[in-house]
């Protein structure tokens, strides 16, 4: 992935520790980055580089400066977590409406909230769409997990 970013994650991890974090947050390569870790487990001085890359696409988002496509990667990734932290699993329909109906409360962008409607026969009939989501059993164990990445002792 690095090789389609305009800022490698040497070049950002640099910016970010000289202080230059306003130029850094316009970097498109905050919002390529997949999270893979791959940089985090190769930085030889053992920087967590995927998770400042995550803490540059959060202050972007607060302070605005997210393009609209970007602040809609944030709200996906906010239903994504907010889904398994309910249910313990994924369960489709619920992401689906929490993210669609987010988006669309914030850019009131018809198209995007229908766009993906003919995706899901053709998921469903090859057993990728579930109507019905899962709960996990133990969804403590889950709360617990949140609680701990949330306090900061996520190791």
């Amino acid at each position: 992935m690095a090789e389609r970013m305009d800022a490698p994650p040497t070049k950002l991890m640099r910016l970010a520790q000289l202080g230059h974090v306003d130029e850094a947050l316009r970097a498109e390569s905050i919002w390529l980055c997949v999270g893979c870790q791959t940089c985090s487990t190769r930085c030889p001085k053992s920087v967590d580089c995927a998770a400042v890359m995550d803490a540059l696409r959060q202050l972007a988002f607060e302070r605005g400066e997210a393009s609209p496509a970007q602040r809609r990667t944030v709200i996906f990734q906010k239903a994504f977590l907010d889904n398994i932290r309910r249910n313990g699993r994924l369960n489709e329909i619920e992401l689906i409406a929490l993210f669609k109906g987010e988006a669309f409360l914030r850019d009131r962008n018809i198209p995007a909230l229908f766009q993906d409607a003919t995706l899901a026969p053709q998921l469903q009939k090859r057993r990728k769409f579930h109507l019905i989501g899962e709960k996990a059993r133990d969804r403590g164990v889950v709360a617990r997990i949140f609680e701990r990445v949330l306090k900061g002792g996520g190791q």
